[in-house]
């Protein structure tokens, strides 16, 4: 694999094995592209973890399609800081690096805050997008509320020493807890069922749902179970999102212990391709 800080955007070398910076907006991410002449998938993160996350997944799927991973805004060893930590920002690297690699249409596969990516930009890029693989993320509910901010920014206050500790490993990012604590209250707004809800309706691509069970990270009692109840009023509307499977890990270690279920949903999905055009 070589290395290099100017990736073509030419689908006659886009295929080829790489690693590099792509540069957008004001910063620049860390991305792994594994070439190949499979179907492109692109990995999203959830919304401070890296792309490291996705290894067992990745060596589960192995070399029959063309795995693309990056690091969002701050995160990791080597993705820059940036004035912009906003969704909106983290979709356009979304952009970034789909046109940086040269791929024309994908498979979206996100985790947690990346799942809230995949289902906004399936939703944006029908012609563009394969289908998408939701893992335990983007589920429509109003968890949101004054006293939940509140908690949120409490807990990000209390946890910047140990993640400042972390930092030099890239498992924790180089954002401030003020910075990181607007990240997960803007989501909160982003997944209410008024804002998420229709983003769903409007997908058109195969779409299908990878469930953890119990808590998360920060989570008391049976909130998140709450919020994943929220999917079936969604499975009923849309005939192009399904509930894949619902498996017995917890949202924080669903990639490593369930990994082989999430492997799975990727196969189905690519399986229900009938490309048009070129997707590389």
């Amino acid at each position: 694999m070589t290395t290099d800080t100017t990736p073509t955007t030419t689908p006659a070398t886009a295929a080829t094995a790489w690693t590099g910076m792509v540069p957008v907006d004001d910063t620049a991410l860390a991305v792994t592209d594994t070439g190949g002449p499979g179907l492109p998938v692109l990995y999203l993160n959830g919304q401070f973890a890296t792309q490291g996350y996705w290894r067992r997944v990745l060596a589960e799927l192995g070399p029959h399609l063309r795995h693309i991973t990056y690091d969002e805004r701050a995160r990791g060893r080597r993705s820059k800081r940036s004035a912009d930590y906003s969704f909106e920002a983290a979709l356009r690297d979304v952009d970034a690096v789909l046109a940086a690699r040269g791929v024309q249409r994908a498979l979206l596969v996100g985790w947690s805050y990346g799942a809230f990516l995949a289902a906004h930009w399936a939703s944006r890029n029908p012609q563009r997008t394969v289908g998408a693989v939701l893992v335990d993320g983007a589920q429509p509910y109003d968890w949101l509320t004054e006293e939940m901010e509140q908690r949120i920014r409490r807990q990000f206050r209390r946890w910047a020493p140990l993640m400042a500790l972390a930092r030099p490993t890239g498992l924790t990012p180089r954002m401030t807890p003020e910075q990181m604590a607007d990240c997960n209250i803007e989501l909160g707004r982003i997944g209410g069922a008024r804002e998420l809800g229709p983003v769903l309706d409007a997908v058109t691509v195969p779409t299908r749902y990878v469930l953890a069970s119990g808590s998360s990270l920060g989570s008391k009692g049976d909130e998140q179970e709450t919020i994943r109840a929220a999917l079936p009023a969604v499975t009923a509307r849309n005939p192009h999102i399904e509930v894949f499977a619902k498996v017995p890990s917890n949202h924080g270690a669903i990639l490593k212990k369930d990994f082989r279920t999430v492997a799975d949903a990727v196969r189905a999905v690519a399986a229900l391709d009938h490309p048009t055009g070129p997707t590389h």
